[in-house]
């Protein structure tokens, strides 16, 4: 029997490869990582974020300077992680007057309150309402950065 070239039986069916077509791309290890690590990122920051309320309950049942410190620390050094990682938290499109971000402005209101409540404290212990009222905004200002 001879071969010819180029001819193909009826039955059989040619397969025609697109050249058009572009391959899927796999993603790369880069983008793999990057997710793992804003994945890893957030459930961190829910962990830190739910110390900081169990502290703001503990300095509303017993307000003593030790408690207050502690406050202190942990807001600061979930202010610190946000942005030593650079976690984009919240898209904002706006710019302040300043030409910075929402997201600096709030973070800014944060520190400004925690000094507000040590002196506060410090001062005298009557304005247990407003201090209260403070660890209430503070910890909404935390939530609003996260989400």
């Amino acid at each position: 029997m001879k071969i010819q070239p180029g001819y193909f039986p009826p039955n059989n069916k040619i397969q025609r490869t697109d050249t058009n077509a572009r391959p899927r791309e796999m993603p790369n290890f880069g983008d793999l990582m990057q997710q793992n690590d804003e994945g890893r990122s957030q459930e961190e920051l829910q962990r830190k974020l739910e110390d900081i309320r169990l502290q703001g309950d503990r300095l509303m049942r017993s307000m003593t300077v030790r408690e207050l410190k502690l406050y202190r620390m942990m807001v600061k050094g979930f202010l610190e992680d946000t942005l030593k990682r650079g976690i984009a938290l919240k898209e904002t499109k706006g710019w302040d007057r300043r030409g910075r971000g929402k997201r600096y402005k709030i973070l800014e209101e944060v520190d400004s309150m925690l000094v507000a409540m040590g002196e506060e404290l410090l001062g005298s212990e009557e304005g247990r309402l407003e201090l209260l009222q403070r660890v209430g905004e503070i910890r909404g200002l935390l939530i609003n950065l996260v989400f």
